[in-house]
Formats: structure tokens, sequence, C-alpha cells
């Protein structure tokens, strides 16, 4: 395919995912179950084949930044994990024609809202094969159809992902072109793709900060995006200590590349000189360098082995994705929450705390899609929050914010019922 391709074909994949649409919202939910449970089915009998397209992607891709690289893996565990959410998907309510908040009007008509599907969304990712299990499983259940354009470097792994798909829509009497996989690596099918409102009701970027910008500069049709995500965990002046170090550890070094992972350490000045040697050697000995304030390198100076740097002011600000920790003391809850605040990205925060006071106020006042007290940021994820699997983060601040499942992909409509009334 030549790029005077790419708008004939990027066309006819909106027309037929639009066409698809109709068929999708009005499936019923047995149908829609059944492709789900089928998919699950279907990743499990294809594993090695699955790992085989994946270990193709991952030789063609060995030059690349180590945190894609580290989302561009499969194994059987993260195979088992989307199957697992397949599943979780179809044992859960069906979120499409549901009622709510039906109310009697003086006048004798009733008024209240009904749940209906987006349409169309398009998804543009990097790396994480698995993505295209969750967009493709997400849009099954919530009766929408989608157009999935992948990295290069993974685009092995999602056509035989996609190719399982197609085979649970089919086996369930459901059109195939409810997922659609772009097949070209050709950047011009992303530059189309976010710029057919006649066939594209939403796109969904997934992926660097830079992907995410382009495609919020450029999109035609709105965008659900969050950019970064520099999380924090503050350790307030009232804790548990022993469960504040271990909650502040997996945080940061469960896994560094997610984007739900920490990236910035405030500790409450009372508590810094007992916190922070204690979580320093923790950090020292899993090899994390700590870019910090001149009050943490003071107490953190004397930890065997530590990898220390003076902070900036743009590390207050940095997804590092790596074992990286900006940290700073600060005076207490009101500087936290003002740091937080300003230079975060309003992703998930977490506040380690004892006082109910306190983690009230950091639940109301920061300002992030996802705030914890006492857990790790890195639960900060659909499959964790119980909603099967999710399609992204969201950090804007319309109907979809936070872990994106089934009801953000979902949108209210007014619907009205009456016995003939007449308006006077």
């Amino acid at each position: 395919m030549t790029s005077a391709d790419i708008p004939a074909y990027m066309a006819h994949l909106g027309a037929a995912a639009r066409a698809a649409s109709h068929a999708m919202a009005a499936a019923p939910t047995a149908a829609k179950d059944r492709a789900l449970r089928a998919l699950a089915a279907g990743l499990r009998a294809d594993v090695p084949a699955l790992l085989a397209a994946n270990a193709r992607d991952l030789e063609a891709a060995s030059g690349i930044a180590a945190p894609l690289f580290d989302r561009l893996k499969l194994s059987p565990a993260i195979v088992e994990t989307v199957a697992e959410g397949c599943e979780q998907l179809a044992a859960m309510p069906d979120p499409v024609g549901e009622i709510s908040e039906l109310k009697r009007r003086p006048s004798g008509i009733s008024v209240g809202r009904m749940r209906v599907p987006l349409g169309v969304f398009g998804m543009i990712y990097e790396s994480r094969p698995n993505v295209t299990i969750e967009a493709a499983s997400l849009a099954i259940k919530s009766g929408n159809a989608c157009i999935l354009r992948g990295g290069s470097e993974a685009l092995q792994s999602n056509l035989a992902l996609w190719r399982l798909v197609q085979a649970a829509l089919v086996e369930a009497g459901l059109p195939a072109a409810a997922v659609q996989l772009v097949e070209t690596t050709d950047r011009a099918a992303v530059g189309r793709l976010i710029a057919m409102p006649e066939s594209v009701d939403v796109i969904i970027p997934r992926g660097g900060k830079g992907l995410i910008e382009r495609i919020a500069a450029e999109a035609r049709v709105p965008v659900i995006k969050h950019l970064d995500g520099n999380c924090h965990v503050y350790v307030d002046a009232e804790i548990d200590l022993e469960q504040a170090l271990r909650v502040t550890d997996n945080a940061k070094t469960q896994k560094y590349s997610p984007c739900n992972a920490a990236e910035s350490l405030l500790v409450h000045a009372a508590q810094a000189p007992a916190f922070l040697p204690r979580i320093g050697a923790v950090f020292a000995a899993k090899g994390v360098e700590m870019r910090c304030d001149a009050r943490s390198r003071e107490l953190l100076a004397a930890v065997a082995g530590a990898r220390l740097a003076d902070a900036t002011e743009a590390d207050w600000a940095t997804e590092y994705l790596a074992p990286i920790i900006s940290v700073k003391v600060v005076a207490g809850l009101d500087e936290a929450i003002a740091h937080i605040n300003r230079h975060g990205s309003q992703h998930t925060d977490a506040i380690l705390t004892t006082n109910h006071v306190a983690a009230m106020r950091f639940l109301r006042e920061v300002d992030s899609a996802s705030v914890m007290v006492n857990a790790s940021t890195r639960f900060a994820d659909g499959f964790e929050y119980g909603l099967g699997a999710e399609i992204g983060i969201s950090t804007d601040k319309f109907h979809a914010r936070g872990p994106v499942g089934l009801e953000g992909l979902t949108s209210l409509k007014w619907v009205v019922l009456g016995q003939g009334e007449l308006r006077s």
C-alpha cells in the first residue's frame, strides 16, 4: 500500500466501522457476552502462536527505548490477564439501554436518561499489544465499533490478536468489522483516522507524550487523553511507618514503565528523619536514583549505596518511567497539596496517613483523576478497579475521567415517556 492509497483505505475502514456500529448498538447482551467468552478461549488456546508473533516484534524492535520495549512484551501471564478481562466483562451487567433518573413531571411526562454507545472510536497506541484485546473487548461489551492503530513495533502481535477478535465476533454472529485493525504502518493513516468525523466519534490515544500531544493538536474529533503520569506519594506526619514503606516501595518499584508508577515522593518534615533513611535504603538496594531537595538529600546522605542527585525545577514535573524518583520534604499537608496540584499531571496521587481528617482533605483537594489513601498508585488501572479492562486513562474533566471502562465508552441521552400529554 502506498501513501496515495491511504485516503481510500481509511475511508473504507471508516464506512465499515460506521455500519458495524449500528449493528453493535442493537446487539443483544447474550451475543456480546458470547463473543467475549469465545475471545477468552481463543487467547488461551493460541498462546504459542501469540508468543511467536510477539517474538518477531521483539527481535525487530531491539533498539527502541527500554520502557517501550518492556511494554511490547507478551507473556503467558499477560495473555491470561487479558483473557480474564474478557470474562470479567462478559459477567458484568450490560450498560447499554439502561434508563436512570426517571422522574415524573407535573405535565404528566416522565423524563430520564438512557445509556447508549458512543458509536465508533479510534484507538491509537504504542507498544502494549495487550491494548488490542482490551480495546476490542470493551468495544464489544459497550456496543461500539472501533478502529485500532497500533505501533509499527507491535504489528505482528497485533495482527495475531486481531484475528482472534474477528473469529470471536463471527462465532457470536456479530459483524467482523466491529473491530478493525489498520494494517499499514504508514503514519498518514493516523492523520486520516483523526480527521474523519463522518466515521469516527472519538479518538483515544495511548502512548508517549509526543504522540498524544500531536493527536490532541491535529484531531478533528473529540479526544480522550492523558499526556503523562507524574504520580505522587505523600507521606504525612501521622503514619504506620512499616505500611508506608511497603506502599511507597510498591508504588515506585513494582514496575517502572507504567503511567501509574510513582515518580515523586513528598514527605512531611516531622516524619522525614524516620522515613527517608528507611525508604532510601530500599531504593538504594534496587538501584533507584533519588533526585532530592536540600533537606531530603541531607537525610539520605548517610544511606549506603544511595544514588543521589540535586533535583532541578523540571524534576518536580517529570514522568521518568525509569528507576528514578524525585524526593522533597514539605512543611505539611497544605504544601503537599499545592505541590501536587502545581506539578502533577492529574493522573494518580496517594496520601499515606493514619489521620482521617488529613486523608479526607487530600481526597477533596487534590485535583487528579484517581486519589488514594494508604494504597499504591499502581492500583490506578481498569482491571484493578473492577472495570474488566480499560481503554486508557483520562485526565480530562468531561464524562470520562480516570481509567476508562464500559461507562466511559457510553454517553447518556434524554428519553421522555408520555401518554399523549400536550404542552399547554
